[in-house]
């Protein structure tokens, strides 16, 4: 067992679990970050080079804490010396008279969020080769835009490490033996902390299990497909193409989402925002296509200007909660423990507000956001783990 004794481990090297880290190590705490597999990697939520960032929300709690989260990354940015965001704008798209689309038009303009409401009349020349479904509103979320997801996590990291923190990437934990210090066991080696921040992702039952606590949580493999564009450069983002989501839809339970084409020349990233649950140790045990064709018929019927067959699918899981709220909590018996879990597939854009929250509960502070609505006690009955 290493004899140092840290302020905080970290279990988990993703967006979340990177960005507590830093926090901890930007506050001068010994902090050390454990990663079960070697970085970086594809296996769990956090890769890709794209995600959406917006302040588009039903909720007005996400809402409010957005406008953190936008002032954070772009102190990460300067910090970083990196480009790690684009505006595009966002436009969202829903029934008019629909459950989701006219609270997330209530929000935005009740938050003062810079929103332009687009009559049906205008919408083509504002956003050509798509179609506006009959009866469904289209409004643009202006601050919205594109965050560089490879290069905001790789460069949190590197920060991390610039100000003491140490990465420890290989180290499948084995154990959790709580206590004043907390002892956590790896594959190769025993470290101990005063605190713990759990932000394992699809993995964080399967941690949760060594400290006595299950929560509902479901963790589903999605398909993240690209579309080719019939006319190179017609979702381009050089030409100002937005990212979009489609809320309420004929074709679709879930909402349907997309950015213009970047990362592939030629394609365009449209994604449906579920999948099927699968075993995040045997993720691609999960072979479901049913969203590809719910996808294919979205794209014939609004976006004739791709083509309806994917040119590239590559894979991504969600950790759910059963409300796709997150758990940003303390362990219900061990209070130097801390949980940041179930980010729905909603989670990357908050990265920098949630690491700032999950260092403030592991460091006994108020927290800076309301967190009622992320408590684990909102669940009926945590189950307790057999193990």
């Amino acid at each position: 067992m290493s004899s140092q004794v840290y302020d905080c481990i970290v279990i988990g090297a993703g967006i979340q679990g990177s960005c507590t880290a830093y926090y901890h190590a930007k506050n001068n705490k010994k902090t050390l970050l454990l990663e079960q597999f070697v970085l970086p990697h594809s296996r769990g939520s956090s890769h890709g080079q794209t995600r959406i960032i917006r302040k588009a929300y039903p909720q007005d709690f996400y809402t409010r804490m957005m406008e953190e989260s936008y002032k954070l990354w772009a102190e990460l940015e300067k910090e970083a010396g990196v480009k790690l965001y684009r505006r595009t704008g966002l436009l969202v798209m829903g029934a008019e008279n629909g459950q989701q689309y006219p609270r997330v038009k209530d929000v935005l303009l009740r938050n003062r969020v810079p929103t332009v409401v687009l009559k049906r009349e205008e919408f083509s020349q504002h956003v050509p080769n798509f179609n506006l479904s009959s009866g469904d509103g289209a409004l643009v979320d202006t601050t919205a835009g594109v965050l560089y997801a490879d290069k905001a996590l790789a460069s949190i990291q590197r920060l991390f490490q610039s100000l003491g923190g140490v990465i420890k990437d290989g180290q499948k934990v084995t154990g959790i033996t709580p206590g004043a210090v907390v002892t956590v066991t790896t594959v190769s080696g025993a470290y101990q902390a005063r605190s713990l921040v759990i932000a394992a992702g699809p993995w964080a039952n399967t941690l949760l299990s060594l400290t006595g606590l299950g929560l509902p949580l479901q963790v589903v493999k999605i398909n993240v497909c690209y579309w080719r564009e019939k006319v190179p450069g017609s979702y381009d983002v050089q030409k100002r193409f937005p990212c979009f989501i489609q809320l309420e839809s004929q074709e679709a339970d879930q909402h349907i989402y997309g950015l213009p084409s970047n990362e592939y020349p030629g394609l365009m990233k449209v994604c449906y925002h579920i999948g099927k649950e699968t075993d995040p140790d045997e993720r691609d045990r999960q072979t479901d296509q049913s969203d590809i064709a719910i996808l294919q018929r979205f794209i014939a019927r609004f976006m004739p200007g791709l083509v309806p067959v994917p040119a590239v699918v590559e894979s991504c899981m969600y950790t759910l909660t059963p409300d796709s709220d997150f758990v940003l909590d303390h362990h219900p018996t061990y209070r130097n423990i801390v949980i940041g879990a179930g980010f729905s597939g909603h989670g990357f854009k908050f990265g920098p507000v949630i690491g700032k929250i999950l260092y403030e509960l592991s460091t006994g502070q108020l927290p800076s956001h309301d967190l009622s609505p992320f408590k684990i006690s909102r669940f009926q009955t945590p189950t307790k783990s057999a193990l």
